[in-house]
C-alpha cells in the first residue's frame, strides 16, 4: 500500500492537480452562463486546432470598464469584432478569428460568460504556445482600476473547477504576461499581484479541499490603481473591444 500511495504521489506531483488525501469535488460555479443562453454564434474552428489543456492563464480585456455595457453585450461584440479583424486591424492583429479569443469571461458582478469550448486552442495577440491553454478573461483593464471581490471568487472557483476537470496541476495556473514574457503587462498589475504572491493558487487549492475561501480585494498597490472596477466612472467615449490581448 505504501508502495502504491508514493507512485500516486510521485505521479500527480507535490504541487498536482489533486492532494489525494484531501480533494473534494468541486462543483461549476453557479453564476455560469452558457454559450446557449448568452447567444453564442460562432464560426466552425478546425480539428488541426484541437487541444488537450495543460495550462490555466488568466488575462484581463485591456479596457476599461464602466459599467455602460451589459456583460453580454460585451462578449458578443467581442466575438463579432473577431470576426472582421481582417477588415478592421492591420497587420498582424488582422488575423481571424472564428469564435471568442477566450474559454471563460468573468464581469464585474462575478457572472463567468461560456466562450470557445475548451476542446479548441484560445487566441492572442502576442506570440507564445497557445496550444494547452485554457483561456480566462476578466472584464477591466487592471493596470487602471481593481478587479471587484466578486471577480475574484468567481475566478479562483473557476479556476479550481478547471483544475479537476480537466487535471491541470496547481503550478500551471499563470498569468498571460508569464506564457508572453515581455510582450505584455496582461493580466494587470492589481490582478497579477495575486498570482505572483501564490495567493491565487492558495484559494483555488482551498476550493479544491472543498471549503469557500473568504475572498477579498487586498489594499490598493502603492504603484497601482485605486478604483475598484464597480466605481469607475465612464468616460466621454463608450467602451471597446480592441484592446483584447
Amino acid at each position: 500500500m505504501r508502495i502504491r500511495i508514493l507512485a500516486i504521489t510521485l505521479l500527480l506531483g507535490a504541487t498536482g492537480w489533486a492532494d489525494v488525501a484531501s480533494t473534494q469535488p468541486v462543483a461549476r460555479p453557479d453564476n455560469f452562463v452558457t454559450r446557449a443562453e448568452w447567444g453564442s454564434t460562432p464560426d466552425p474552428i478546425p480539428d488541426s486546432r484541437k487541444q488537450v489543456p495543460q495550462w490555466v492563464t488568466i488575462h484581463h480585456a485591456g479596457v476599461l470598464w464602466t459599467n455602460r455595457v451589459d456583460p453580454a453585450i460585451f462578449v458578443k461584440n467581442m466575438q463579432a469584432w473577431g470576426k472582421k479583424r481582417p477588415q478592421l486591424e492591420k497587420p498582424p492583429r488582422d488575423t481571424f478569428w472564428p469564435d471568442l479569443p477566450y474559454h471563460f469571461l468573468i464581469a464585474p458582478n462575478g457572472k463567468i460568460y461560456e466562450g470557445r469550448l475548451v476542446e479548441y486552442e484560445p487566441e492572442s495577440n502576442t506570440k507564445y504556445s497557445v496550444n494547452g491553454n485554457i483561456g480566462i478573461e476578466m472584464m477591466g483593464d487592471f493596470e487602471k482600476q481593481r478587479p471587484s471581490a466578486s471577480q475574484l471568487q468567481s475566478c479562483a472557483h473557476l479556476t479550481a473547477w478547471l483544475c479537476q476537470e480537466y487535471k491541470v496541476n496547481l503550478d500551471h495556473i499563470r498569468g498571460h504576461k508569464d506564457a508572453a514574457q515581455g510582450q505584455t503587462t496582461c493580466p494587470g498589475k492589481d490582478f497579477y499581484r495575486y498570482i505572483e504572491s501564490g495567493q491565487f493558487r492558495g484559494w483555488v487549492q482551498e476550493y479544491m479541499k472543498g471549503n469557500t475561501p473568504k475572498i477579498e480585494a487586498g489594499p490598493a498597490l502603492a504603484d497601482g490603481p485605486t478604483i475598484l472596477i464597480t466605481e469607475t466612472k465612464a468616460p466621454t467615449t463608450a467602451p471597446t473591444t480592441k484592446s483584447v490581448k
